[in-house]
């Protein structure tokens, strides 16, 4: 089967999202590389479990930078209480569109819970407004540390933009990572910030396969 384009969008800088389908599979490609895909969203899933398994979940206020395809929006849906709330920063607004229409049904329509609310915008700037407001912060952005396509995101793993998001935490929060694979300049910077971090690396399509990390970093 071949792939179907179903719809782009054109980033302020100039690049191309493009979202396909064939078949039952999805993906998001910038320009020609895939961004994500709905193949496998076992990262995704247990990034919420990781982080989600370290704070108050009942009552818990989690942001997710990055919408994604829904599946880590509704992998902590899962794990927080009927009082937990969920804050979604998303960049691009196609992106949003694309989660209320022809992706809704991969995560099962996770944008019509009431704990969750969409903010169009930066992440960074989101967290820099709401200093101490979240229990947990999910970033997953990009590509990850060693494999960034968008320039803007470089910062936020350097040692100051791990200690930017940390500052979004509430006292004994934590902030977890997403990786296409593992950083040993990400792993520097989370320690120059003075922070400790635990890596979990998966193996999303079997032990020949690609093996994402999620990086989890409790605050002070």
């Amino acid at each position: 089967m071949v792939w179907e384009e179903l719809a782009r969008a054109i980033l302020p800088g100039g690049d191309v999202l493009t979202l396909r389908r064939r078949g039952g599979d999805f993906e998001i490609r910038c320009n020609l590389l895939e961004l994500m895909s709905s193949r496998n969203p076992a990262s995704e899933r247990t990034m919420a479990r990781l982080a989600c398994a370290r704070v108050a979940r009942e009552t818990a206020h989690v942001l997710i930078g990055g919408l994604g395809m829904g599946y880590t929006v509704r992998a902590v849906l899962g794990e927080i209480g009927p009082e937990g709330r969920i804050t979604v920063a998303e960049l691009v607004p196609q992106v949003v569109a694309w989660n209320r229409g022809p992706l809704a049904a991969l995560a099962a329509r996770p944008l019509e819970d009431r704990r969750v609310t969409v903010h169009q915008g930066d992440v960074a700037r989101l967290i820099r407004a709401n200093p101490g407001a979240f229990d947990a912060i999910l970033i997953d952005v990009d590509n990850g540390p060693g494999a960034v396509l968008f320039e803007a995101n470089r910062f936020l793993y350097s040692a100051d933009g791990v200690k930017l998001i940390a500052s979004g935490l509430a006292p004994g929060g934590v902030f977890a990572l997403w990786a296409a694979d593992p950083s040993p300049d990400f792993e520097r910077a989370i320690a120059a910030g003075g922070f400790k971090s635990e890596r979990v690396d998966i193996d999303v399509r079997g032990k020949n396969g690609p093996q994402h990390s999620i990086y989890v970093v409790q605050a002070g």
